[in-house]
Formats: C-alpha cells, sequence, structure tokens
C-alpha cells in the first residue's frame, strides 16, 4: 500500500466530514493525487478545519444530491478509485429528516453509481455504508456480509436500501461477468461504530464526552447498557485502503461485500467506554438518561469480521480501549493537522 496509491487518482466524496478528513490526510501521506467533493464542513472545529489549505488536494463544494454537477465533477476528473462516504450518518437526526435521509444516502450513491457508468477507464469505487445495514434481531449474534438487510430506523433503512441499490448497480450495468469490458469493480464497506479525534457531531457519543468534560458537566448516556463494535477511525479506513488495492490489482479475489470491526470478543457496552474516556481524561462523571430516549437504537450489535480476515487479510491492530485511549488523547494533547498525521504514522507502523 505504501508505494501503490502514489499518484492515483482518488475520488473522495464526504472529505470534509469526519471519516473523510481523515482518510484525505492517509492518501495525502501516501502521495494520492485527491479530489474531494462533500458539503461544507459542518462543524468549525471539526478535524478539515485543521487540514484546508495544509495538504494538497482538489476541493469541491457539492451535493451528492446534484447529479450533473457531481457527474461533470467525476468525469472531469477521470478518478482510478472512487471512495464514497458522503452521507447523512446520524441516527437520532434521520428521525428529523427521514426523506432527506434516504435522498441523501440512496439517490446520492446511486448518482455517484450512475456517473461511474459513464466513465471510459477502469475504475474501483468502495462504498461506505454501516455495520446497522443488518436485520438486528437484538441478539447475541456476530452479523455476516450474507445475513438479512434490514434497519428499524430511517438511517440505518436508508444505507440498506444504499445496499440494494449498489447491488442492483453492480448486476445491471458493473456485472462480475463482463469485468474485461467495462472495468468497473464495485465494493460495499460496512464499518462499526467508529470513533477518533476531530469529531464533533452532535448526538454521537465521544463528542458528547468531550463537550462535557471540557465544560466539568456530567456525561449525559442515553443507551449506557448498549454493546456496540467500537473500532479507531484509522482501523475501517486501513480496510478500505486495502480492499480498493485488492479490487483494483484483481477483483476476482474480491467479494462483494466486508465487515470492519473489533474483534469477537472486543464489544464493548457504551457505559465502559465512558468510563475508560473519564479515566483516560484524568476527571469526570457520568449518569444514565436512557428514560429520556425517546426514539429506538439498538441495544445489541455484532459484526462478524472473518470475511475480511481471510481475504484481505485485514485484521484490527488496536482492541477497544486502545481505540478509546487514541481517540481522547487527540481532543486531550492533540487537536492539531500535526498530531493527526503522526497518529497514522503510528498505526502503520503496528
Amino acid at each position: 500500500m505504501v508505494t501503490f496509491y502514489q499518484n492515483k487518482k482518488i475520488f473522495l466524496t464526504g472529505h470534509t466530514g469526519f471519516k473523510g478528513s481523515w482518510l484525505l490526510c492517509w492518501l495525502n501521506s501516501l502521495g494520492a493525487v485527491v479530489k474531494g467533493y462533500s458539503l461544507e464542513p459542518a462543524n468549525e472545529h471539526g478535524l478539515f478545519n485543521l487540514i484546508d489549505g495544509k495538504l494538497n488536494f482538489q476541493h469541491q463544494i457539492g451535493d451528492i444530491r446534484d447529479k450533473e454537477n457531481l457527474e461533470n465533477s467525476i468525469i472531469d476528473f477521470q478518478p482510478d478509485i472512487i471512495f464514497h462516504l458522503a452521507a447523512q450518518p446520524l441516527v437520532r437526526k434521520s428521525y428529523q429528516i427521514p426523506s432527506e435521509t434516504f435522498d441523501v444516502n440512496v439517490v446520492g450513491t446511486c448518482n455517484v453509481l450512475e456517473a461511474v457508468n459513464k466513465l471510459q477507464k477502469k475504475c474501483i469505487v468502495i462504498c461506505i455504508t454501516t455495520d446497522k445495514v443488518y436485520e438486528n434481531k437484538e441478539q447475541h449474534y456476530h452479523y455476516k456480509e450474507e445475513d438479512n438487510l434490514g434497519g428499524f430506523d430511517p438511517y440505518s433503512a436508508s444505507k440498506a436500501a444504499c445496499e440494494i441499490a449498489i447491488s442492483s448497480f453492480r448486476n445491471s450495468f458493473f456485472n462480475r461477468s463482463n469485468y474485461h469490458t467495462h472495468q468497473k469493480a464495485v465494493v460495499s464497506a460496512r464499518a462499526g461504530n467508529v470513533i477518533g479525534g476531530g469529531d464533533f457531531s452532535e448526538d454521537r457519543i465521544v463528542p458528547d464526552i468531550i463537550r462535557a468534560l471540557q465544560n466539568n458537566k456530567e456525561i449525559e448516556v442515553r443507551n449506557p447498557k448498549a454493546i456496540r463494535p467500537w473500532q479507531h477511525v484509522l482501523e475501517p479506513l486501513n480496510g478500505y485502503l486495502v480492499l480498493a488495492q485488492l479490487a483494483f490489482e484483481d477483483y476476482n479475489f474480491v467479494s462483494n461485500a466486508y465487515n470492519f470491526g473489533p474483534t469477537s470478543n472486543d464489544h464493548l457496552p457504551v457505559h465502559t467506554l465512558v468510563e475508560i474516556a473519564i479515566n483516560n481524561w484524568g476527571n469526570g462523571q457520568w449518569k444514565d438518561t436512557s428514560k429520556n430516549n425517546n426514539v429506538h437504537e439498538a441495544n445489541l450489535l455484532m459484526l462478524d469480521i472473518t470475511k475480511a480476515n481471510t481475504e484481505l487479510n485485514w485484521q484490527p491492530k488496536l482492541n477497544s480501549q486502545q481505540a478509546i485511549e487514541w481517540t481522547i488523547n487527540w481532543y486531550k494533547e492533540g487537536k492539531s493537522l500535526d498530531y493527526t498525521l503522526n497518529q497514522i504514522k503510528k498505526y502503520t507502523t503496528l
């Protein structure tokens, strides 16, 4: 991977977001030629605002629902690889704007893939969905890529619908049997609950923790017993990078979808994450506000990462506790582009 991305043309949607900003930093360090397409950054203190003007990349503000603008941007750039991260990514917000959530996530993804269909060159597309695409039965079970799709809340359902749309485009326009003709590979990546520095979104546990700690307030925890596949942001990004390289080099050996998450015995409840964060910060208190939580959120969600391990030779480098510590340290000691790049460098040496 160290040399593969050198001078590769990468089109990155959602580059102003949390995960997109981290991927932008990593791709820049690998020598890739990156064009980002996204809305304006949602948070003034987010990672992207530490990057802007300091790294070398093309920056275009645009909405993935603007089909013509997006298509022109992709075709003009002629990418080798597309990482499609742009989305409405918040469960609780999806209850407030359900139609817009489906519009952004499903129609936006279709717009990306329709533009790819008009490219007259080889192109690999990694579509980022979520661990929440599965029909969650709230059982002690690690979901596999072949399990049924579902989605109780609008966000989860919209991402499951994305998976169906991706599969349709793959079958209809980018069929594997005709790969030698169209030269398009489309794979979906389903990541667990991602944490890391530079995230200041509303209604996400780590930003909520940081805001409370910085203001000497109790941390309000609305689902303390809920179990999640926590992972540092660099873990799935590493998976995306490995996946794109292998798909580019030999699509025949790559499956249609992959889970990226922690090992099977490393799924932690929310209250444990909060307690590790407080311990690492040095002080703080939390309180259970589950009685005030008036929207449905999954209580138990675990991923099976066997396929990524066996087919991509990918596995997490950090356990959940280390992921939390790296995250809190970013807010406590870092909050800079240099600190971010140093964490990337440190991660690659593990």
